[in-house]
C-alpha cells in the first residue's frame, strides 16, 4: 500500500478539489440531480473551505480530500473523495478506520451521509461497522450512517 498522508488544504487547491469532485462524484451527482457544470462550480465555490479541508496524499501525490467536523457529541465525516485512479486500494478504509479509532478513544459516534446511489461507498461503510440510521431528501437520496460510541 502507498504511504498515505494528509496535508492542510490551501486556497490554491480549489481547482484540484473541484476536478476531484467531478471525477469521484460526477456519476453519482448526475444520477441524482444531473450534472450542471455552472451549478456545481457555484456549489464548490460556496463550500470550499481550506481551513476545514485536508488533502489526501499517496506517496506524496494529491489524490483526494477529507473534511471532518468535530462536534460536541460526535465526529462528522462531512466529505471524503478519492480520485477513481486511487480507489480500491485501501486508502478510504485506512482513513475511515483511523476516524473510527479516534471516535472510540473520544467515546463519540462517527456519523456520515452517503448518496443512496453510491453503492460502493455504502458497502465500505457497512463493512467498517457503520449502520444506516435514516434516509432523507427527495426519494430518500441520502442515507445517514452511524458508528455508535462504545458503551461505558
Amino acid at each position: 500500500m502507498s504511504v498515505i498522508g494528509l496535508r492542510p488544504a490551501m486556497p490554491a487547491d480549489s481547482e484540484f478539489c473541484f476536478e476531484l469532485h467531478k471525477a469521484a462524484m460526477g456519476d453519482y451527482v448526475t444520477a441524482v440531480w444531473g450534472w450542471d457544470e455552472h451549478a456545481q462550480r457555484d456549489y464548490h465555490t460556496r463550500g470550499f473551505d481550506p481551513d476545514q479541508w485536508q488533502i489526501i496524499t499517496a506517496d506524496g501525490a494529491d489524490i483526494g480530500m477529507l473534511n471532518v467536523e468535530y462536534r460536541a457529541t460526535e465526529i462528522y465525516l462531512a466529505r471524503i473523495e478519492i480520485h477513481p485512479d486511487h480507489q480500491g486500494r485501501g486508502i478510504g478504509t485506512h482513513l475511515i478506520t483511523a476516524l473510527l479509532s479516534e471516535a472510540d478513544q473520544l467515546r463519540q459516534d462517527l456519523v456520515l451521509h452517503v448518496l443512496a446511489v453510491n453503492h460502493r461507498a455504502y458497502a465500505l461503510y457497512r463493512r467498517l461497522g457503520l449502520r444506516e440510521t435514516a434516509r432523507h431528501g427527495d426519494n430518500d437520496i441520502k442515507i445517514t450512517m452511524r458508528y455508535p460510541r462504545p458503551p461505558g
